[in-house]
């Protein structure tokens, strides 16, 4: 029983932890261009084109 003294406020910690780090990367500005990185890896760069890449 006394392990809940310990491990309930350890959970609640890192809930807080896990929101703070979602937070931040709401502010860094890493989900505002979703489709971006799926459309770039499509886009053929003029250095593999003149190198005769695939």
């Amino acid at each position: 029983m006394n392990i809940i003294l310990l491990l309930a406020p350890f959970s609640v910690l890192l809930g807080l932890a896990a929101v703070a780090a979602f937070v931040w990367t709401l502010r860094s500005g890493q989900y505002d261009d979703i489709e971006g990185a799926a459309v770039r890896i499509l886009i053929e760069d003029e250095a593999d084109s003149e190198a005769g890449g695939p």
